[in-house]
């Protein structure tokens, strides 16, 4: 038998055993002599079907479900309410069954039922409370031998009350708490779990000096979420860390409760966009727990951690498609670690490749299909037109018609924002994929198959590959100067994870069962905090310690080709439908026949093969009104640039 069967058939084993011996223990405690020994003389006629029906209350109400080690109030709350069930079950018995019909007396009587109830709910909980301590002061003991490396913690009491029993727990290995700084006035003074609360946030420099005058320096900073909200002036503090040479680790928390504390490096990217979003973790869980996915170009920054977040939600299979081999390697290693549970399997594989991709797809049969796979840099774009419609729209094209074939019940296809009336190949490459797309799932629609086919579009992801902000941290390293295309250049940002959160969550509502009048076919987020970019390279530069104009120059390069200034969120003539999800809106179907979007393929394809750019151009211009008007509609757009090399990216 399983370890894990015999620690849960060893808790069954316990609580029938005290369910007994409370009964005992009341009649042993209530009578004596011939009363004690008359109660004990019915007690197994009585107690064997007691101890049955307590089994089933018991795992009515959960105790079986939840570990000893954790124990907690929610588990105490579960044993109250059995045990009162049991009591009113005694009451019921005793009053209307036992006393008028058979025993002719009440065997029980009002004070044993209510000794009863308090005997009852002592066994039950002493033991998961007394187990409880004896772990926690093992792992604490083995936690405070271990750790040999005193951090600084920084942030609010309730959250550093949290790192604080991590710590305890050995969950965050080697560290332990020395101090602590806190953003309000109100704590100094305090301590909490018998860490001291020794200042401000703006303190921290001096509360490091005096630390090391006294052999007792810091080794660690380690921030919590409310150290890095604007109101704690993240920028000042930092700054003042920066002769301390001090690691600075933020918290991660990927779960609930302690035991899912994590922490990770302080990116400058964790302190430029919050997220805004509050994730619903148990429809997500709902949506995913158990099933099989497919993530094209897994390797990715948005694909990798759109596989992260599949594993990290219950996936219990899990196919990476990447056509990289080392973005491959590092996306399956890094899930082998961090999600165990979930059987993980890499291919290499281009999307362009339909005699690959469809037995690839068919042998795996999906669940979910998520296509991340895609060329996104508008400028590489703009001048090798022809290798985005070759990835973009074909390589959609062949994971849309796999997803399909091979019975997957949801298909997401990961979109952009451009594609909203495109002035860029980037842009019209992808809404072309949206219209396929589309123009599918109203077929299986029609069908009526089950099958939901949607686009998820959002904008700019703040660190993913080609972003910015990498950018921008790379020139910054280099001392500048800092390159920004223009300083009217606006862009919505949101953080990957929370990005990733939403996509699934928009998924997750394409398969709630909507009615075709209600059915949604693109989704778009909720994207973040507008920003001009030239906010944005100003702040990153006063993050790193300098001073934007002084330290570090900021030069601007001029729009770069198939780029516009303000990105927008929904066409003009796309009709709006409710979602009722936090983050996510959507627009109904628009979209052309297949039968014309066939045609349209087909000419794209001759285009290709000839390389001739104006015949590309044509298909487009007629499938995408939009796109045909970019010049005129959208003066900040140039025209495309003559053909240079360019190197295909992944979101």
């Amino acid at each position: 038998m399983p370890k894990q069967n015999l620690k849960k058939l060893a808790v069954v084993l316990h609580d029938l055993t005290v369910t007994a011996l409370a009964i005992w223990l009341v009649f042993v405690v209530r009578f004596e002599g011939p009363q004690l020994a008359e109660h004990l003389r019915y007690l197994p006629r009585f107690l064997p079907f007691f101890v049955a029906y307590a089994g089933l209350v018991y795992r009515l109400f959960s105790l079986y479900r939840s570990k000893w080690r954790f124990a907690s109030l929610p588990d105490l709350s579960n044993i109250v309410k059995a045990v009162t069930v049991l009591t009113v079950t005694l009451l019921v018995v005793d009053y209307v069954l036992v006393a008028p019909n058979f025993y002719g007396a009440f065997y029980f009587g009002k004070i044993s039922i209510a000794l009863y109830w308090l005997v009852q709910v002592s066994l039950l909980g002493g033991p998961r409370i007394a187990y409880r301590y004896f772990k926690y002061a093992r792992s604490r003991t083995s936690a405070v031998r271990e750790a040999n490396l005193p951090a600084l913690l920084l942030g609010r009491g309730v959250e550093v009350e949290m790192v604080i029993r991590a710590m305890e727990a050995g969950t965050m290995r080697r560290l332990r708490p020395a101090g602590i700084l806190s953003p309000r006035q109100d704590d100094l003074g305090q301590s909490i779990r018998g860490v001291p609360v020794l200042g401000l946030l703006s303190d921290i420099e001096q509360i490091a000096d005096e630390a090391a005058e006294r052999g007792e320096a810091y080794r660690r900073i380690v921030a919590t979420p409310s150290a890095l909200l604007p109101e704690a002036q993240p920028e000042k503090w930092l700054a003042r860390t920066r002769r301390l040479a001090l690691p600075i680790s933020r918290i991660e928390a990927l779960g609930e409760g302690v035991r899912d504390t994590e922490v990770a490096p302080l990116e400058i990217e964790d302190l430029l966009v919050r997220s805004t979003v509050a994730i619903d973790r148990d429809r997500l869980g709902s949506f995913l727990k158990g099933k099989r996915v497919i993530v094209t170009g897994g390797g990715g920054s948005i694909g990798s951690e759109i596989c992260l977040r599949c594993a990290a939600f219950g996936a219990a299979e899990l196919l990476v498609v990447e056509s990289s081999e080392p973005a491959l390697f590092q996306i399956t290693e890094q899930l082998s670690v961090q999600a165990p549970e979930t059987a993980v399997t890499g291919v290499l594989a281009d999307v362009r490749d339909r005699e690959r991709i469809m037995p690839l797809f068919s042998g795996f049969r999906p669940d979910i299909v998520v296509h991340a796979a895609a060329l996104k840099h508008v400028p590489y774009l703009e001048a090798d037109w022809s290798e985005g419609i070759k990835t973009n729209v074909f390589g959609s094209v062949n994971v849309t018609d796999a997803a399909v074939g091979a019975g997957a019940r949801t298909f997401v296809l990961i979109s952009t924002d451009k594609a909203i009336e495109p002035v860029s190949m980037l842009g019209a490459t992808k809404r072309f994929a949206e219209i396929y797309a589309q123009s599918r799932d109203a077929e299986l629609a029609a069908a009526d198959s089950g099958i939901r086919l949607v686009a998820v579009r959002f904008g700019n992801v703040l660190g993913s590959a080609g972003s910015v902000v990498p950018k921008f941290k790379a020139q910054i390293a280099r001392g500048g100067p800092v390159t920004v295309t223009s300083p009217e250049m606006i862009r919505y940002f949101m953080t990957i994870r929370e990005a990733c959160d939403l996509v699934l969550t928009a998924a997750s509502h394409a398969r709630a069962g909507e009615t075709q009048a209600e059915r949604a076919a693109v989704y778009v987020l909720k994207m973040g905090q507008p920003m001009r970019i030239m906010d944005l390279a100003e702040r990153m530069i006063r993050l790193a310690g300098f001073e934007p104009g002084e330290d570090i120059e900021i030069v601007l390069s001029g729009v770069r080709p198939g780029e516009r200034l303000n990105e927008i969120l929904f066409a003009r003539d796309e009709p709006m439908a409710e979602t009722g999800l936090d983050g996510v809106m959507a627009a109904k179907p628009s979209f052309a026949g297949r039968a014309r979007i066939e045609g349209w393929l087909t000419r794209l394809a001759a285009a290709v093969k000839a390389n001739d750019r104006a015949a590309a151009d044509a298909v487009l211009d007629e499938a995408i009104p939009d796109f045909s008007r970019r010049d005129s509609r959208r003066p900040d757009a140039p025209a495309p640039p003559s053909s240079r090399p360019a190197a295909a990216s992944r979101p």
